[in-house]
């Protein structure tokens, strides 16, 4: 009689996020994930963190609940930290207290967009924003609290829930024949499917440490948005135009794209082409 297989339990912060609700559906007979939004778990409470991870005891804890709104945070700097670096912080203690694994999402505004190559996960980090300095502080939180411990930086980010570049290009497409859109912004734009898939692999291993995870390749925004319309087969005229030319609040990096050598030296599997990526959620997800 063979023993039955151990179920791994993971625990989602932000469970009704972009990529919270993503990682909702990756259920399977050897796991399963519970998510716990912001009314269910206030993270600034390290009591009510405590207690959720007493009640659920995970074998994982994956933290993608975030203050997230970049160009707001520059007049809400102690709001960011909260969330960001305390709230994170409370969270980690409580999974370190009961041995569970930690899996932090982090950002590539932790860097500060001027190198002239792929970023790789040892450079040095230099945020401008107070949402990259507020990340970049929870990730310090994590890395002083946790032993077993992932970090997961990411960028652009798109899926089927929530709000997203992919899905304003496409509401504009239905109004308007003729867009303007920033040509001087280089990333890798990442799929949440794609990027769950990739977590639910990570947390399984004991390959701890920080990791760079997009889909492959890289394009500015305005190339995004040509590749947007001519795979969704919208008509639209897109016009490129500079960072200088639409400023914002916050400063964007001209370069975030990175470079994905923690996936590669661990033998784990990486993220398909964005363009492949950008075709599969046209089709499936919207």
């Amino acid at each position: 009689m063979t023993a039955k297989a151990s179920i791994l339990k993971i625990l989602v912060t932000g469970a009704n996020g972009q990529l919270g609700r993503e990682l909702m559906e990756w259920v399977t007979d050897t796991m399963v994930i519970v998510g716990v939004a912001r009314d269910q778990l206030d993270i600034t409470s390290a009591r009510q963190c405590r207690d959720v991870i007493e009640f659920h005891r995970p074998d994982v804890v994956i933290h993608c609940a975030a203050y997230t709104a970049v160009d707001k945070a520059e007049t809400e700097p102690d709001e960011a930290y909260r969330v960001n670096e305390q709230g994170t912080r409370n969270i980690a203690e409580a999974a370190a207290a009961f041995e569970a694994k930690f899996c932090y999402i982090s950002t590539d505004y932790v860097f500060d967009g001027t190198s002239s190559s792929p970023y790789l996960e040892q450079d040095q980090t230099n945020p401008l924003t107070v949402y990259g300095k507020s990340k970049l502080a929870g990730e310090r939180a994590v890395q002083s609290i946790v032993e077993r411990y992932f970090i997961v930086r990411t960028s652009w980010v798109y899926g089927q829930y929530g709000n997203n570049f992919v899905k304003t290009m496409l509401k504009l497409a239905g109004e308007r024949d003729r867009l303007t859109v920033v040509s001087d912004q280089i990333g890798s734009p990442t799929y949440t499917y794609d990027l769950a898939a990739f977590l639910i692999q990570l947390v399984q291993t004991e390959h701890y440490g920080i990791y760079h995870a997009s889909n492959t390749g890289s394009c500015s925004w305005y190339q995004f948005a040509e590749a947007i319309f001519e795979e969704s087969e919208h008509k639209v005229k897109v016009e490129p135009c500079t960072t200088a030319e639409f400023p914002r609040p916050a400063s964007r990096p001209a370069n975030s794209v990175m470079a994905h050598g923690a996936i590669m030296a661990n033998g784990l599997q990486d993220l398909r082409p964005w363009r492949e990526a950008l075709r599969h959620y046209l089709k499936n997800g919207e």
